[in-house]
């Protein structure tokens, strides 16, 4: 039996390894409960400090920039979106594109992100941004 490839969490990791050589000083968290499957108590135990109904983004980096007071990014390996701009279905997906809109609106950058280079490029402009303070 063979460890399960998991694209998402790959791309995941080439991101914060590039942010901890590119941006050293920078303070991110990465969810990592995603990529890890956890036990029944574990799971109970994640989920009663949970808030409820919120999707929080794959890479949250706490580095106030321009207007913004963070950047938070929901990494996909492929778009979410259809060809027409929409959102490709699937309550999952809403419930993210709903916390990256309550997200704006509390002054924090957020969306999604698909594939290293669009990531990379994202956040070197993000971080080209002017300090906020």
């Amino acid at each position: 039996m063979g460890i399960k490839k998991q694209p998402e969490y790959e791309l995941q990791k080439a991101i914060c390894r590039y942010l901890d050589v590119q941006y050293p000083r920078a303070i991110y968290l990465s969810d990592t409960v995603a990529s890890v499957k956890l036990k029944i108590p574990q799971q109970m135990r994640n989920k009663a400090i949970q808030k409820s109904g919120v999707k929080i983004p794959d890479l949250l980096i706490l580095e106030p920039r321009g207007a913004f007071s963070g950047l938070f990014i929901e990494l996909k390996v492929d778009t979410p979106f259809k060809k027409n701009g929409e959102l490709k279905a699937g309550d999952h997906l809403a419930g993210q594109m709903q916390t990256i809109k309550d997200l704006k609106q509390r002054g924090y950058y957020s969306c999604f992100s698909w594939g290293f280079e669009m990531t990379r490029t994202l956040i070197d402009r993000y971080f080209a941004l002017a300090d906020k303070n």
